[in-house]
Parts: structure tokens; sequence; C-alpha cells
């Protein structure tokens, strides 16, 4: 069995005793059926009115219970696969979800018909009965989308169409890039080929050869396939403009907007704020050409650390007391709760030919588990990794209870937990007395470097995917097309800190959150999660134990209430006002100026 021959580190036996196993055939199954029954039952049905809300009702809290047994078992093929890109076995698996999937987008677009239909006055009345308590965000949202949704018989074909169609494009680019392999020369000769999966790490490295020579040779393997990747792109960009078109969706931007919840003024904001102080990052990004002896850096040297002296590997077993240690000096219940996931098994680190690249956090509504996929190279970005997908993990912790409706919660808000969590750590460690200098500078380094990242690289991905759709409306864009853009981009953003030849033009073809199907732009919530999340933990700062129930309360409402109100609710910020954003920027000039004060004491500054 595939499941025996796959080597892994986490215990997946809370979501089936066996892949393909009796137990999981029969939850397959029984979850089939169950979607083929329910979509009968609302096909038959007229739109919502004051005569049929009571079948309606039954029919959304069975569609609950389906989408809570459908994430128990997308996560675990999602499990799967993640750590095995060559098993026939767990692809094929992957294509069944997939055409579930469509399945159940059949059944919510009859949802959404039956919604879309209704007057205000019946909607009303149905969101408000007993069965909904804690659902009506979810309904209300539904009835939004219903406005831009196609006729219920284009709506199916547009479903049965992205199996094999956008989803499919998806499906290739993930089985590519968890196969696809490099050429690695290191500077003492030594010559491996690797998989693309540990690439990053080794553009982690603090040897510039080291760092050069993994870039050289993942892009050179990137080209190998830069006509598949940008075929990808085209298809699933392509698809999406045609369908918005249908709908009656103005700009690409909408669909953003509302999958995370945010308005278009808040991200306005944000944008005009970190604009605005982009003194900040270039500041960090000028101190680090400075500290590495470069007139300007490459796109490799981005996320490396500094050149500072007795940099030692970070073994698993310390890495997972740093991440211990750390959160329980501030915040005891996280660190409780990442023990528990050490005990039960729950993360997958082990560096492995075949793994996908990257790292994420997924969990099931049904046990109620979570798991953390990520490949651990020994270096403190990979702690600071583990530390984010913990703050995930965490979050669907603080979520348990409530309803699936209520678990809806957008990447905006997703990435502040995270975000926060990697900040603990930071924190946790910076406060730790035993902590020499030079570890102080590491950490100090980590931090700033990830707020440039932040505030640069992701902008330059959502002003990379802004063009990409603009142009894509008039037609395809061909390899040399998006290499141009990106190039253009990454210059525009970093100026004159990115030396003239550093830029990374495959970063489209590398960077997989391109081809995520089931989102669009997987950027800009990236960087608003980590503004609100050093908001939220200025706030932590200043009032210390007393706000984590407030952050609590703030985890609880992410998947109740848009960003602007759920910060509005819980902390009483409001997000579409620069000034927010602003100050998260500046808060970054406090460990800059520490580390500036140090980098002296610990290495060579000219």
């Amino acid at each position: 069995m595939p499941s025996k021959k796959t080597k892994m580190n986490w215990d997946l036996t809370g979501y089936f005793a066996e892949f393909d196993g009796p137990e999981m055939k029969a939850f397959k199954q029984t979850l089939k059926e169950d979607v083929a029954e329910i979509s009968e039952k609302a096909k038959g049905l007229k739109a919502l009115d004051a005569d049929n809300a009571e079948p309606w009702e039954a029919i959304f809290l069975v569609t609950e219970d389906i989408l809570r047994r459908y994430s128990h078992i997308g996560s675990y093929i999602g499990c799967l696969a993640s750590i095995d890109a060559h098993s026939e076995a767990y692809r094929r698996e992957e294509a069944e979800m997939a055409l579930m999937g469509s399945e159940l987008q059949k059944l919510e677009n009859e949802l959404l018909r039956a919604l879309k239909e209704a007057t205000q006055e019946v909607f009303s009345a149905f969101a408000a009965r007993e069965a909904f308590e804690g659902a009506r965000y979810f309904l209300e949202r539904s009835r939004e989308k219903a406005q831009k949704t196609m006729s219920p018989a284009k709506e199916e074909l547009a479903a049965d169409l992205a199996v094999d169609g956008l989803d499919a494009w998806g499906r290739l680019y993930d089985t590519l890039s968890g196969q696809l392999e490099f050429d690695m020369e290191f500077p003492d000769g030594r010559r491996e080929r690797l998989p693309m999966s540990q690439r990053r790490s080794l553009m982690d490295n603090p040897d510039r050869r080291v760092r050069q020579a993994a870039f050289e040779g993942g892009n050179a393997a990137w080209a190998s396939i830069e006509n598949v990747a940008a075929a990808a792109m085209n298809a699933i960009s392509g698809a999406r403009l045609t369908l918005y078109r249908h709908r009656g969706i103005e700009h690409f931007l909408e669909v953003a907007m509302f999958d995370s919840a945010v308005t278009q003024k808040s991200i306005d904001a944000m944008f005009e704020a970190i604009f605005a102080n982009l003194d900040v990052p270039l500041r960090a990004l000028r101190l680090r050409a400075k500290a590495m002896e470069l007139p300007g850096l490459a796109w490799y040297d981005l996320a490396a650390p500094m050149p500072l002296p007795n940099q030692e590997p970070v073994p698993w077993k310390q890495a997972k007391e740093l991440i211990h240690t750390s959160f329980a000096k501030a915040y005891p219940a996280l660190a409780d709760y990442v023990q528990s996931m050490y005990k039960q098994k729950w993360i997958e680190w082990e560096p492995r030919t075949g793994k996908r690249p990257g790292g994420f956090c997924t969990g099931s509504l049904f046990s109620k588990e979570s798991r953390i996929f990520m490949t651990y190279n020994k270096t403190l970005g990979d702690v600071r990794t583990l530390a984010h997908e913990a703050g995930h993990a965490f979050h669907h912790h603080v979520l348990r209870d409530l309803r699936p409706y209520a678990h809806d919660y957008p990447m905006t808000l997703a990435e502040s937990a995270s975000t926060f969590g990697e900040m603990v750590l930071t924190e946790g460690i910076l406060g730790d007395e035993s902590i020499s200098d030079v570890q102080k500078a590491l950490i100090l380094d980590m931090e700033i470097g990830h707020g440039a990242i932040y505030l640069m690289d992701i902008p330059v991905r959502y002003e990379f995917e802004k063009a990409l759709y603009e142009e894509r409306a008039r037609g395809e864009l061909s390899v040399s097309r998006m290499k141009e853009l990106m190039i253009e981009m990454q210059q525009r953003v970093f100026g004159d800190v990115l030396q003239p030849g550093g830029e990374d033009p495959y970063f489209w073809a590398s960077k997989l959150h391109f081809y995520i199907t089931g989102t669009t732009f997987y950027n800009f919530p990236y960087t608003f999660g980590f503004l609100l999340s050093r908001g939220l933990y200025a706030r932590f700062k200043e009032e210390g134990a007393e706000f984590l129930p407030k952050y609590e309360q703030f985890l609880r409402l992410t998947g109740s209430d848009t960003a602007v109100n759920v910060a509005k609710r819980s902390i009483g910020e409001d997000l579409e006002s620069p000034r927010f954003w602003a100050e998260s920027v500046r808060s970054l000039e406090k460990p800059l100026n520490a580390l500036e004060a140090l980098l002296p004491k610990v290495m060579p500054m000219k």
C-alpha cells in the first residue's frame, strides 16, 4: 500500500486507521451519497420563501455537516499528497477530492439560488431562526455572494468544467513542483541533485555562494518547465476572468476583497501607509547590504541572515524547545497547545525527496485536530516557520467548539494569528538572559528581515498579479512577458537597494501561491495579517496578560464578521485608517534601532 511505503513524521491515524482502508472507503462513500441526496432535495425546492423555510433550514444544516466531513477527508488526502508527490494513489485521491468538490460546488449553487431570489423580509426571518444561531454572518455573506452568480445551469457547468480545467492546471503545477529537482553545486565543488523543497533553506544560507548556487540552479530547473508554468498561469487567470464576466463582476479585485472579507478602502489605506513609509524596510535592507559588504542586494540575499559569527545549526529537538519556552513565557495556553502537538505527532518536518515545497497548517472540523507540514533544515528561519504554523493551529484550536459555518475565516485574519505566533517567539528569545549578543542579533535580523519581505516582497506579488490580470484580459501572456513584468515590479518596489541584474525573473513560476485555484490574490492578506498582528502585539505589550482574552475574542470572531468589524469589536481599531497601518509599519524601527546598535559589537562594520 502507498501509505506503508511513504515515510512520514506525523501520525495521521486521527483521520483514518489506514489509507484506502475500510474506514476511509465507508466514510467517503457515505459522504458522496449524502451530497447526492441533499443536492436532489435542494433542486426540488423553489427559492426560499415564507412557505418553505423549514425544508431549506434542514438542507443548510445537512450541508454544514457535509462540510465538516469533507474538511476531514480533504485535509487527510492533502497531507498525504504533500509528503509524497510521486504517489499515483495519492494523486488519484486528490482528483477524486476535486470531483467531490465539484459536487459540493453544485450544492452550494443551490443554496445560493435559494438566497438570491428570496425577498429581504423572508431572508431576515430565515437567518433569525434558532437553528442558525452563530451562522448569521455566513448566511449574509452567502446572500451577498449569490448576487454575483450565473444561472444554476451555468454554475453547474462551471463546477464540472473546473475539475478538468481550472483545478486540473493547479494540480498539474503541484505535481510538477513536487517532483521538480535542481542541480546544486556547493562551494567545495560537490554536486547534488536536490528536491525543490530544499531550495528555500539553501537560499537562507549565510554563505552567499550557496545562496547564489541554489538560486541559479533552481531557476534553471524552473526554466525547464517555464512553458507549462506559463500555460497554467494563463489558464487559471483566463478561466477566472471569463467566469467573472459571466457573473457580472466588474473588476477582478472584487473577488479578492470579498474572499478576504476586507474593504477596498482598508487595503488602499494599508498600501498607502506602506509606500509612505518605505524608508523603514529600505533602511533595513541597506543595513543588510552594509553588513554583507555589498553595494546592493540580489533577490537571493533578501531573506538571508547577516554574516554573523558562530551561526550553528538548530537541531529539531532544540527548535521545539525554543518554541515551547518562548511561548510559555508570554502565553502559557499557546505553549501548552503546541506541546500537545509535539506529543501527539501532528507535525511533518523532515527533509525528504518527493515532498512538496512550502509549509502549511491544515485541520479537520470533524476530529478537531490540526496538522503542520514543513521541511525543517535546521535554520532559525525554519524555527520561525514552525511558530508561524503553530499560530494557525492554535487559531483552529480556539475555534474548535464553534459550528463549521463560524469557521469560515479569511486569509487576512488567519495570517494575523500566524504572525502573532512569530512575534511571541521573537520576544521570548530576546527576553532570555542566556541569549548571547550574536543570537540576539540573529533574532533581530530575522524580525526586520521578515518585515522587509512583508512590506516589499508581498507588494511585488500584489502589483504583479494586478498587472497580470489587466493584461490577461486582452490575451495570453508569453513567458518573456511574465519575466518582464516580474522584473519591472521588483525594480519598482525595491528601487536601488536591488543590485542591477539581481532580480528574480522566475519568481512568478516558483511562487506556488500564484497557482492556488481556490483563492485569488494569495498575497496581500499576508501583509495585512503581518501588520494587523503587529498592532495586536503592540496592544499586548501595553496591556500584558489582560490583553490575551481580547486576542482570543479576536480569533473567535474571525469567522463571524468582516476583518474591519472584527478589529473594531475586539480591540477598537479602525483598519480603514492609514494611521493604524502606518503605526504598525513604524513599529519595525525599534528592532531596527536595536540591531544597528548591536551589530558593531558582534561583527566588523565598514
